[in-house]
């Protein structure tokens, strides 16, 4: 396409070193890594060292590697299926969360709930989005069977303190499970203290469709597909062996940049949304203004229509986005901005602008088209 993409926290184009490394698997070493001659054994060598490479750079075990179809599955897997096993096992029927959390995750709390018979708590989040440990730690109790918590938002960009809940919840004896599709190339994945950490291929430069669920070991799991018994048990079907080569390539090349580019994207939002918010007086970034992800700029634009200020962006070559692509055909306000106290016609006009980790804009050439399309909109009403 031309012009400018920045809706990279929805999607992101497969990179040229994915695609040649999954090429073959596609192609001519297409067996079955269940089957016993030597297609099938090629096939289980390259998914074996798929797994490999990815619990090198999430700092896990390779047998703790989970391949899924992408954040969703994963999220799923890790908050029910964690649960649920801890129900079975020790009557745990008690789950924590955020009220900003992915729709993956509080759409699985609310099934826990409406099914299975948990209770569901949400520890609430600060103006910014910050969960304080404190607060989590009031809420555990003996029966609590898993954490579920963002690493770092999708609609805002605000950074989770993972250490310090990670601290809380080993203190109580409960697994943490971080949804860390949006954290990936841009934070550090091992040593968050995590029990559980679920990445999606398609954020990271490998296709739609693929995915990890990193759940240690020693933590029991419930399986959402039954039948024979793939993945140690913990996702059966056949396995997606180029889907794992294309995500363990990504993650790999994104965890070699990640400290370079974090930084100088990092300069460049910042050089970004100085400008925005000295040009528009009625823009007002949301999420925490230190602790964020360093591609990710989101503002309302109180008096506006956020779909109108994207149009008008998109006239003028850029392409972004209001929020989160999985509340699929909803007009509702962001629950997300909700949650911070913003009022609801006011998150109505959410711009989230969402850099790759290239870098290559220009902000003050970005800031002078929000400012037109912001303008526009104003003397459009």
């Amino acid at each position: 396409m031309s012009g400018l993409y920045l809706d990279n926290a929805a999607t992101t184009p497969v990179r040229r070193e994915v695609l040649e490394a999954m090429a073959p698997f596609l192609t001519s070493v297409f067996g079955n890594p269940s089957s016993h001659h030597e297609l099938g054994d090629a096939a289980a060598r390259a998914l074996d060292d798929a797994r490999r490479r990815v619990a090198a750079v999430l700092g896990m075990r390779a047998g703790d590697i989970t391949f899924t179809s992408g954040g969703t599955e994963g999220n799923n897997l890790a908050l029910k299926g964690i649960a649920i096993a801890a129900a079975s096992a020790r009557g745990a029927r008690h789950v924590i969360t955020t009220p900003i959390e992915h729709e993956s995750i509080l759409e699985s709390a609310r099934y826990l709930r409406r099914v299975h018979g948990f209770d569901v708590d949400l520890v609430p989040v600060d103006e910014t989005g910050r969960v304080d440990p404190a607060e989590l730690t009031a809420l555990l109790r003996d029966d609590t069977a898993v954490v579920s918590i963002g690493y770092a938002n999708n609609e805002i960009g605000t950074v989770q303190d993972a250490g310090a809940l990670a601290a809380a919840t080993r203190t109580a004896g409960v697994p943490l499970h971080l949804d860390a599709v949006q954290a990936a190339g841009w934070l550090p994945l091992a040593g968050t203290g995590a029990d559980a950490l679920v990445i999606a291929g398609h954020k990271l430069g490998a296709p739609k469709g693929t995915g990890v669920a990193a759940i240690r070991g020693r933590v029991p799991v419930e399986p959402l597909l039954h039948g024979g018994g793939q993945e140690r048990g913990r996702r059966s079907g056949t396995e997606n062996v180029a889907g794992a080569v294309a995500i363990a390539t990504a993650l790999e090349l994104a965890e070699a940049e990640r400290e370079a580019s974090a930084a100088r994207v990092a300069a460049l939002r910042d050089e970004f949304v100085a400008a925005a918010l000295v040009r528009l007086p009625q823009a007002r970034l949301t999420g925490d203004p230190v602790h964020r992800l360093p591609g990710t700029a989101s503002f309302t634009f109180a008096g506006t229509s956020g779909e109108a200020v994207l149009l008008e962006l998109e006239r003028r070559g850029v392409v972004t986005s209001s929020g989160s692509a999985c509340a699929a055909g909803s007009d509702e306000p962001s629950h997300v901005l909700l949650a911070l106290g913003v009022d609801p016609v006011v998150a109505q006009t959410s711009v989230r602008f969402t850099f790759d980790h290239h870098g290559h804009i220009d902000p003050q050439y970005l800031a002078n088209a929000l400012t037109s399309a912001v303008a526009a909109v104003g003397s459009a009403g």
